[in-house]
């Protein structure tokens, strides 16, 4: 997988979650009340692959974000290759 890393925010409705999760209610909950006083202390992790953003971790801080209604997200965004997203999806 390539290196290039950058840190950015990103339109919740542009990143793309093919995995579901199980998401834990409480720790949504203590997300949305971390998040709403501090801010997200820790961005979550995405795939950029042909301009589209995949996502594979971070499902509990997405939420929180979607449920407090906030249309942006931080992320650490890494180009990768279709392969390196196959990689994911399996």
């Amino acid at each position: 997988m390539s290196s290039l890393m950058r840190v950015a925010s990103v339109p919740l409705a542009s990143v793309r979650r093919p995995l579901q999760r199980f998401l834990d209610e409480a720790k949504v909950e203590a997300l949305m009340t971390s998040i709403a006083q501090e801010g997200l202390r820790e961005p979550i992790d995405l795939l950029e692959v042909k301009g589209q953003l995949w996502g594979f971790n971070g499902c509990h801080r997405v939420a929180a974000h979607e449920r407090l209604g906030l249309p942006t997200i931080r992320a650490r965004i890494r180009q990768a290759t279709p392969r390196d997203l196959n990689l994911h999806l399996r």
